[in-house]
């Protein structure tokens, strides 16, 4: 299916996990409910640090409904790193990157390619 948007208190709730876990990276996956992005898991076993954010793939959850998985950029480039590229079709079609400092437009979607992709914010 294909995703037309996220929920804007998905969004926020990410913005601000971002700036908690500063200048670490967070990683989480997506999960979508009828073409939107509405929640997040936290997956089991994912180690961060001012580096990279690292999922324990094997620890994904079994979802027909994964969208696919956002993480942070403490140091504020919101493109895709070349390690980004190697993870995004591991975990799903969208990809979100939110960067420092976090506010309202401090955050892309990108396919698991790693070309951009215009996500609507549902409020």
């Amino acid at each position: 299916m294909k995703i037309r948007g996220i929920s804007a208190d998905l969004l926020d709730l990410l913005l601000r996990l971002g700036a908690e876990n500063h200048p670490n990276e967070f990683a989480a996956i997506l999960r979508e409910t009828d073409g939107v992005i509405t929640e997040l898991n936290l997956v089991p076993g994912t180690t961060s640090n001012e580096e990279s954010a690292s999922v324990f793939l094997d620890m994904l959850p079994l979802d027909t409904h994964t969208a696919g998985s956002a993480h942070s950029h403490p140091n504020g480039v919101i493109r895709p790193s070349d390690a980004d590229l190697g993870f995004f079709p591991r975990t799903g079609r969208y990809h979100l990157i939110i960067g420092w400092p976090y506010g309202p437009d401090d955050w892309r979607c990108f396919t698991a390619s790693g070309q951009p992709y215009d996500l609507e914010v549902i409020r």
